[in-house]
């Protein structure tokens, strides 16, 4: 994961880059950690695809670059 100040600045660092990737804000990003990691230390925890992939739809995340294996 990179930081960038501006959509413009992440732009700038991937111009040339082959795959450029994705970009999501920091609250996107934060809610993303939040749903992935949140509940890790429940007994009995299990991520499942199906739940990772209703996780990132929830979130928005959606697209190629989301995709999972069997998706």
């Amino acid at each position: 994961m990179l930081l960038f100040r501006s959509e413009e600045h992440a732009q700038r660092w991937a111009a040339g880059r082959e795959p450029a990737g994705q970009t999501v804000s920091l609250e996107q990003g934060w809610e993303m950690a939040k749903a992935w990691f949140g509940d890790r230390l429940e007994r009995g925890w299990q991520r499942t695809p199906a739940r990772a992939r209703r996780m990132l739809d929830d979130l928005g995340l959606t697209g190629s670059f989301w995709a999972l294996p069997g998706d």
